[in-house]
């Protein structure tokens, strides 16, 4: 037996976050909003050089400026 998430190419934690998504559009506007504030996730992360740690970046930040960066040289985002 295949998982429709499976067969449609998604991953499971891919599927998760679209499930919930919807789940959290579905409700009423009092509970939508506290619901919403729980999905947001605030990822960082830093490089680690010669034994130090280099400066915390936000990961949806990197990921949007290495977007358009490829974007710049020709590459796919």
């Amino acid at each position: 037996m295949v998982f429709a998430w499976k067969s449609a190419g998604l991953t499971y934690n891919r599927y998760l976050a679209v499930a919930s998504r919807v789940v959290r559009r579905s409700l009423k506007d009092d509970k939508r909003v506290a619901a919403e504030r729980r999905g947001e996730m605030d990822l960082r992360f830093a490089k680690w050089e010669n034994g130090k740690m280099g400066d915390p970046k936000n990961l949806a930040d990197a990921n949007a400026a290495a977007a358009v960066e490829s974007a710049n040289k020709g590459g796919v985002a």
